[in-house]
């Protein structure tokens, strides 16, 4: 645990040392752990969000879009707003792909909610949304959008 202290500190850099020399180590080729690694899970077909104590189903297909707030997602779906302590990264895997698409780093939103892309800027572009929300998409995140919906 932090902070911790110099001797402890070199007496874990000694023991990784005589281990790494003594060759006790793991000798599988990295390969082969790899291989080992756990497939990625299915798609989810709802969000579990915690309000006090009720919980909350959210189905996929009421999610509109995501927004990523600090260590929490903003969820918006058909009836209304929810906030879950879960990364980007973590909704972008579990969602389904074919259905949803990432546009920004801090936006995640369902193709079929988007009404139209314009440009805002030099580089930059904005989705324009069922709802009349209007999200900024990067340059990746347009290239990736192009990809989708092959224009």
């Amino acid at each position: 645990m932090k902070p911790f202290q110099k001797r402890r500190f070199l007496e874990a850099v000694k023991k990784a040392i005589d281990k790494i020399r003594s060759g006790a180590g793991n000798k599988e080729p990295a390969s082969q752990l790899l291989s080992k690694k756990p497939e990625p899970s299915s798609p989810v077909n709802r969000i579990v969000v915690r309000k006090g104590n009720a919980i909350n189903l959210i189905p996929v297909e009421q999610i509109r879009y995501v927004e990523a707030q600090d260590d929490y997602v903003m969820i918006y779906h058909s009836a209304g707003k929810a906030l879950k302590q879960q990364t980007m990264k973590s909704c972008e895997d579990n969602l389904p792909k074919a259905d949803f698409v990432r546009i920004h780093r801090s936006y995640i939103v369902k193709v079929e909610e988007i009404k139209r892309i314009e440009p805002y800027g030099k580089d930059n572009h904005i989705a324009i949304l069922q709802s009349g929300d209007k999200l900024p998409v990067s340059r990746a995140g347009y290239k990736h959008l192009k990809e989708e919906l092959n224009f």
